[in-house]
């Protein structure tokens, strides 16, 4: 699944590309996890104004309203100028006098809604419940600290649940655990003071050399310019069972945690 880092990238590659266009066509195919919420002619002529990321979200800001798009399991974004007729696997087009921005996705899990603002109940269902944007200011040591406080569930398990930090998902979230020498099974209210100073650096570390490394390709990832990402070549844990540690040499582990793989060291990590 795209994580935080592959949609920062995707973001950054056609974000200053798509700024100023006008829309002139809206297409969509197979329908997707949620109904778009407009009529699709409804946002012809509208002018892009500017691309964030919320999370795993896109916005796409208009001259009215926005767009948010997820990419889902296995989804991704192109955009560029005379792109071939939409295969199977593209479900939506918005099509720009600067290029057409197109979402390919093979599962269909991924979305495109638009609202009227926002602060609308129809993106705040999919915004408001999302936890600190990890590379912002709002990220503090103190609110981190706190929230790991309030939970007796594994640290691994609170990182992945998007509540307290949105966007650290299994594979950064076991490399941002190494980082800080901590087991992913210990229980998040156990961190001490030290602890949680490593993490919250370790989380910020992690993200951003992945954003630098343009993301992680396992499979098919790949931004909107079509490049894919390079920091699976990075990991110090994640995929590694069985090989030596980089720092100490000890074979990593795996474990399942709820559904998802844990890798770690147990020399690195002892608690």
């Amino acid at each position: 699944m795209p994580e935080l880092p592959e949609v920062e990238a995707t973001r950054r590659s056609f974000a200053d590309a798509i700024v100023g266009a006008r829309v002139q066509g809206l297409w969509l195919g197979k329908p997707l996890r949620w109904p778009l919420g407009c009529a699709p002619q409804a946002l012809v002529g509208l002018r892009v104004l500017g691309v964030r990321r919320r999370g795993k979200y896109l916005l796409v800001d208009l001259e009215q309203g926005l767009l948010l798009l997820h990419l889902g399991m296995s989804g991704s974004l192109r955009f560029a100028a005379g792109l071939p007729p939409p295969g199977s696997h593209d479900h939506f087009d918005l099509v720009t006098s600067q290029g057409t921005l197109r979402l390919h996705d093979p599962r269909r899990f991924g979305a495109v809604v638009y609202a009227p603002s926002e602060q609308h109940p129809a993106a705040q269902k999919l915004l408001g419940s999302l936890g600190l944007e990890p590379l912002s200011e709002a990220f503090t040591l103190e609110q981190f600290a706190a929230g790991l406080k309030k939970s007796r569930a594994s640290i691994k398990q609170v990182l992945l649940a998007g509540r307290l930090v949105v966007g650290v998902g299994n594979i950064y979230a076991n490399e941002a655990l190494f980082l800080a020498g901590i087991r992913p099974t210990t229980p998040a209210v156990r961190l001490g003071p030290a602890r949680v100073r490593r993490l919250h650096a370790a989380i910020r570390e992690v993200l951003a050399q992945a954003i630098a490394l343009g993301g992680t390709t396992l499979r098919n990832f790949s931004n909107a310019a079509g490049a894919a990402g390079h920091f699976q070549h990075a990991t110090q844990v994640y995929g590694r069972a069985n090989a030596p540690c980089r720092t100490c040499g000890t074979s990593i582990r795996l474990l399942q945690q709820g559904q998802r793989s844990s890798y770690f060291c147990p020399r690195c990590q002892r608690t």
